[in-house]
């Protein structure tokens, strides 16, 4: 019988984080969890250890600092037993877009997508050398729909859709699975620390609900996994839709409507 992956696990503290923290240690995985919050980190570590008999390491780091984050690539490039990382830490903001700070929007995309992409990055060779492992990628429904109002928030998770997208077309090939899970309003705190009332949300999904659902997704590998999706054709037709409007671009040649109209001489 072969020893679960360890898995390290971003924005472990609470919410999506701590209850996949609770899933994978249900699963007989080790952990590595990681949050700014040691007190709840340490809390949640000693809750799962007694209750699952794992092996669980605490890493205090904040992935908007420069020093904290080359802290946890370190670890993702060296140590060999992690082969399974959950990047879920991220955060939302409210308010529009001329009403967000520049530093606040830098914060932000900081978070959502330079410390998402540079801890895949620092453990995806490894995990193409072994030809096993797993990258988790918590995006958000959000990244499908600038209508929802949340633009800079909606285009990291975009990107964070992009990027798993891409990076499972090369590294599938290579023995290592990425996922991209999309939740839609889910029950954490991310609303209040984004200062959104989330009593003034409806229809929020609870959030052992979503790690489960993205959990059958992980297991049937799934690439992306949209657990309040109920029609999974309609993520099939949109894809179908994408790849037929691909066929149509040209690169050589510019579309008819914009060549200019010929004016002739009277």
């Amino acid at each position: 019988m072969s020893i679960p992956n360890t898995v390290l696990i971003t924005g472990a503290s609470t919410g999506i984080g701590a209850t996949y923290a609770e899933r994978f240690a249900q699963r007989g995985h080790d952990l590595v969890l990681v949050a700014r919050d040691k007190n709840r980190l340490d809390a949640l570590a000693a809750k799962l250890r007694e209750k699952h008999n794992v092996a669980i390491d605490v890493l205090q780091a904040d992935l908007t600092q420069s020093s904290d984050l080359a802290t946890v690539e370190t670890r993702l490039r060296d140590d060999a037993s992690i082969g399974i990382l959950v990047n879920n830490a991220g955060a939302a903001q409210s308010g529009n877009f001329i009403e967000q700070s520049t530093d606040s929007v830098g914060q932000l995309v900081t978070l959502n997508t330079t410390a998402l992409v540079r801890l895949a990055s620092a453990i995806a060779p490894r995990l193409a050398h072994a030809g096993d492992g797993a990258i988790i990628n918590i995006g958000s429904v959000v990244g499908l729909a600038p209508e929802f109002g949340m633009t800079v928030y909606g285009a990291t998770k975009a990107f964070v859709l992009f990027l798993s997208q891409g990076m499972s077309l090369e590294l599938t090939p290579k023995g290592v699975y990425v996922q991209a899970v999309l939740p839609a309003a889910t029950r954490t705190e991310i609303w209040e620390r984004a200062g959104i009332d989330i009593n003034t949300l409806t229809d929020v999904m609870d959030v052992g609900d979503l790690v489960d659902a993205a959990l059958v997704g992980f297991d049937r590998r799934e690439p992306v996994t949209i657990p309040p999706l109920q029609d999974a054709d309609r993520w099939d037709a949109l894809q179908a839709a994408r790849q037929g409007l691909l066929s149509q671009i040209r690169q050589s040649e510019v579309a008819e409507r914009y060549k200019a109209m010929k004016i002739e001489s009277p």
